[in-house]
């Protein structure tokens, strides 16, 4: 088979793949899983609907809902991705996989598909139920709907990478769960709740330097008012800079990734299988 033909094979196996996990999980009681904490967050924003931020006109519950989006957005790319391929490894999917050839490259690829789904689906109906709760928290233009698709595609591309490492490395769900804390550390000092101007000198940098918060200022700069730009360090929005440093992110992301998923994949065998099923029977994870 010529590689054009191979590549247009393995495109179309992911495809199906992903249709159907994508059906399975849709028609399922998954579904409500994505957006029950989202929905929990969306109700404790609309109390605060009348809570303006640091003198502005911005209230508490106009600046919470692009953070609870890129909070959704993160914890899928990188949580959910890393959960996926540590269950996938433990339940011999990814062997099966291996064992088709080019099973493995289909089945990342559909991977990649359905993660894109399961991530954009949640945070569409989010933003439909925030737009009937709270004014102020839509786009008023074409452009404006067209950056948030692709701020919301760049943030997810910039930190699926990172949960493919996440779950190619760690061996343990316990050692994910401490992960997770992290994770959610780097949020609270990004500033995707809050302005990050409000933080000490030295953790806005440090803030700066992480995805979560390039992520949350563009989904501010393609929903909120423009007044709200004041609330943000210089008073801008750093459109060029966001998509520099999440681009950057998403960059070293597939160097690093696609070999940690490859190394992953030729060590998993038989034995591996049997010893991650003992272990989930006699300690339940």
């Amino acid at each position: 088979m010529s590689s054009n033909g191979l590549t247009t094979s393995i495109a179309r196996s992911a495809l199906r793949q992903a249709r159907i996990e994508l059906r399975v999980q849709l028609t399922s009681w998954t579904a409500l899983g994505w957006v029950m904490f989202p929905a929990i967050g969306l109700i404790v924003l609309f109390f605060l609907r009348d809570q303006e931020v640091m003198g502005s006109q911005v209230s508490l519950a106009q600046l919470g809902i692009p953070g609870l989006l890129a909070m959704n957005l993160i914890s899928s790319g990188v949580m959910g991705v890393a959960g996926q391929l540590m269950t996938e490894r433990d339940d011999g999917t990814l062997l099966r996989a291996k064992a088709i050839p080019h099973g493995m490259q289909a089945h990342l690829m559909a991977n990649v598909l359905i993660f894109t789904g399961t991530s954009l689906i949640p945070v569409a109906a989010l933003l439909v139920a925030a737009s009937v709760l709270v004014d102020g928290v839509t786009p008023t233009s074409a452009g404006g709907w067209l950056r948030f698709v692709w701020v919301a595609v760049l943030g997810l591309f910039a930190t699926l990478p990172i949960g493919a490492l996440l779950g190619a490395l760690m061996r343990s769900p316990v050692v994910l769960g401490i992960s997770s804390l992290f994770l959610y550390g780097a949020m609270a000092i990004s500033g995707i709740f809050y302005p990050l101007s409000a933080l000490p000198g030295w953790l806005q940098w440090v803030g700066q330097c992480l995805p979560t918060y390039w992520l949350g200022i563009g989904l501010r700069s393609a929903l909120l008012p423009p007044e709200a730009v004041a609330l943000e360090l210089g008073q801008s929005w750093r459109l060029w800079p966001m998509v520099v440093i999440l681009g950057a992110w998403a960059l070293v992301g597939l160097m690093f990734a696609p070999g940690a998923l490859r190394r992953m994949a030729r060590r998993q065998s038989g034995s591996q299988v049997a010893a991650a099923r003992d272990r989930i029977m006699s300690r339940g994870y």
